[in-house]
Formats: C-alpha cells, structure tokens, sequence
C-alpha cells in the first residue's frame, strides 16, 4: 500500500490541539479512463470521495460517498490502495491542527450513473462527475497547481499524487 504524509503549511503547531478527520475515496478505472468529480469552480479533478460519519465503515462510507458525488453504484471493492495523511492549520478556534486521513480504495461500480446528491458547498464548486484519461486529469490537475496566484483546493495536490502513482503502475 502506498503512504504519504503531506503537510500543507511549515510552521504548524504539530505538538498543538489536533482535529481528526477519516475520509475515503474511490479510485475507479474503466476503458483507460478514471471517474473524477470535475470543478467547473477550479478547473480540476478529484476522486470522489469523502468523510467517514459516526458508526459507518469504510466500506459503507465508501459506496455512500460515490453515490452522492457521482450517482454511482458501489459493486465491489478492494483492499486500500493509499493512504494519505494531511496535516493543514485548522480554522475552529481553539484548534492548532487539522490532521485528515484519506484511504483509496480500488473499486467498480454499476454500468449507470444516477442522481447526485452534492451538498452546498460541492454545489457551489460545481462539482460532476466525468470520466476522463489518466494523462488529461494529470495535466489539468499539474497546471492548476502552477498557475500563479491561484490557491488551489488541498485535495488537488493530494489527488495529483496518486493520480502520478497509478500512472507508474500502468504497463508501457
């Protein structure tokens, strides 16, 4: 399983009060393309996915997050593929450090996207589901990040990680 930490900021308190956050995310391949949730907002891709609530499992997470962000059906899913741990400023007062851990998990899903069921905020981004080439989510994803004065969203570099690490696992 790959691992990564990524801190966003240098000088966090890392010895401070810490807010935990665990959160899944689908990584599915189909026809050598990848089902990502697009930003009309920012302009890049993400896997679906998110926080893990009181009393699910991953696995129930994992199908509740596809389903909402992407109106799909979780088939089948496998063991972690990656596991990313975040650390960032927090914003709730009182709190030094927000600290998110993101599992990927390899999965398939049924042949129809339904409904989505985005909250506000996903909304407000524009956020829908695509299928897209490996390469082209790359390079959107790669010129958002060096785009100047354009603070990009936490999740495209974390998603940009793994995006390259599934690229290195891909046969020549």
């Amino acid at each position: 399983m790959i691992e990564k930490d990524i801190i966003h900021k240098p000088d966090l308190n890392l010895g401070g009060l810490t807010i935990y956050r665990d959160a899944v995310r689908g990584i599915i391949y189909q026809d050598e393309r990848l089902l990502m949730v697009y930003s009309e907002q920012n302009g890049d891709y993400k896997f679906p996915g998110g926080g893990v609530q009181p009393g699910e499992t991953h696995p129930i997470a994992l199908a509740r997050e596809l389903r909402e962000e992407c109106g799909a059906e979780l088939t089948a899913s496998g063991a972690a593929y990656a596991r990313i741990v975040e650390l960032d400023q927090a914003v709730d007062e009182g709190v030094d450090i927000f600290k998110m851990c993101s599992t990927y998990y390899l999965c398939q899903i049924a042949p129809e996207l339904g409904p989505l069921t985005l909250d506000d905020y996903e909304k407000d981004l524009g956020f829908r589901p695509v299928w897209i080439g490996l390469e082209e989510a790359i390079c959107a994803n790669t010129a958002i990040l060096h785009q100047a004065n354009s603070p990009s969203p936490r999740w495209t570099y974390r998603d940009l990680f793994i995006l390259n690490e599934i690229k290195k696992e891909m046969p020549k």
